[in-house]
C-alpha cells in the first residue's frame, strides 16, 4: 500500500512533474525560488510540491548559508525506475517530434541540440531540406507549450548546409561539434556522424 501512496503522491500535479524532470536531468541542488525560475512556476506551488517530494522520501533537502536547498535523493527505493521513466519520456518527445516533422516534407538532416541536450545553443533544431514552413511552425508552438520552452529552430536547403560546412561557418560549427542527437542523416558531408 505504502508504493501505491507514494505513487500517487509523485504524479499528483504539473509542478510536481516539473520538479522531477529538473531533479532527475539535472542533479544540482537548488534553493526555492531557483526552482521557480527554471519550472516557471508559482512559488506556493512549488513549497507545496517540495514538502510533497520530502514526505516521499524522494528529494533531500540540506541548509546551507540561511538558504534551504533540495536535491534528488539517490538511495530512494524508487530511484533508478523514476529515473528510467524521466529518460524514456524524453526519448519519447524526440521520437515523437521526428515522426512529425519527416511528415513535413524531404528531410536530408535533423539535428536536435540546445534544449534537446541541456547546452546553450543558439538553435534547438537544425533542419535541413524543404519542408512545409507553415505546419513546422505549428508543430514548434505545440512543443513549446508542451515542454513550456521557447523552441529556436533553423531551417537551410541542402546547398546552402554545403556552401556553409565548405566556409567552416561558425553557426554550423558549434552544432556539428558539440553534444548533439542526429535523428535523420541522409547527407554525404556528415557521413562520420
Amino acid at each position: 500500500m505504502l508504493y501505491i501512496f507514494m505513487l500517487e503522491q509523485l504524479f499528483g500535479s504539473k509542478t510536481r512533474v516539473k520538479l522531477l524532470k529538473l531533479f532527475f536531468e539535472q542533479s544540482d541542488a537548488y534553493y526555492v525560488r531557483e526552482l521557480v525560475r527554471k519550472t516557471n512556476s508559482h512559488i506556493n506551488s512549488i513549497r507545496r510540491e517540495l514538502k510533497n517530494l520530502l514526505k516521499i522520501g524522494i528529494i533531500k533537502e540540506k541548509d546551507c548559508n540561511r538558504k534551504k536547498y533540495y536535491k534528488i535523493n539517490e538511495n530512494f527505493i524508487l530511484y533508478p525506475e523514476l529515473k528510467i521513466l524521466i529518460t524514456k519520456s524524453r526519448i519519447l518527445l524526440k521520437d515523437k517530434l521526428k515522426e512529425k516533422l519527416e511528415r513535413l516534407g524531404q528531410i536530408r538532416l535533423l539535428i536536435l541540440t540546445g534544449f534537446f541536450v541541456d547546452l546553450p545553443s543558439q538553435t534547438d533544431i537544425l533542419i535541413v531540406g524543404k519542408i512545409n514552413r507553415k505546419k513546422l511552425k505549428l508543430i514548434i508552438e505545440a512543443l513549446e507549450k508542451e515542454t513550456e520552452k521557447k523552441i529556436n529552430y533553423t531551417i537551410m536547403s541542402s546547398q546552402e548546409f554545403r556552401y556553409r560546412s565548405d566556409l567552416t561557418d561558425h553557426f554550423l560549427y558549434n552544432i556539428l561539434e558539440n553534444k548533439k542527437i542526429v535523428l535523420i542523416n541522409k547527407t554525404n558531408i556528415l557521413k562520420n556522424i
